[in-house]
């Protein structure tokens, strides 16, 4: 079973997002939110290898979508999953991923 980190770029968008929510909707709908984006992001150390190749973006670099609006990028290396960024509402990944 892999290991999954996060990056500090994931780690500041979903505290984003976690604020974003509670704004808009409240905190317990935001803390569920992120919640399940975290479980499906855990789901990663069962089967790492899911998802879409991007290795135009950056090489190793794989992306998959949760409930239409959140498209996860990571990389998976040996019993490591690091999430690279949890991109919501149309943010742009290959922007963040070509600097």
């Amino acid at each position: 079973m892999a290991r999954v980190l996060y990056s500090a770029r994931a780690e500041a968008q979903l505290s984003a997002l976690l604020s974003q929510i509670a704004l808009a909707a409240s905190p317990e709908i935001a803390a569920r939110y992120v919640d399940a984006i975290l479980e499906k992001c855990e789901s990663l150390s069962t089967f790492p290898m899911r998802g879409t190749a991007r290795d135009d973006l950056y090489p190793g670099l794989r992306v998959f979508g949760f409930r239409r609006r959140v498209s996860i990028a990571f990389e998976a290396y040996g019993e490591t999953v690091n999430i690279a960024g949890v991109f919501y509402g149309g943010q742009d990944i290959e922007g963040a991923f070509g600097e």
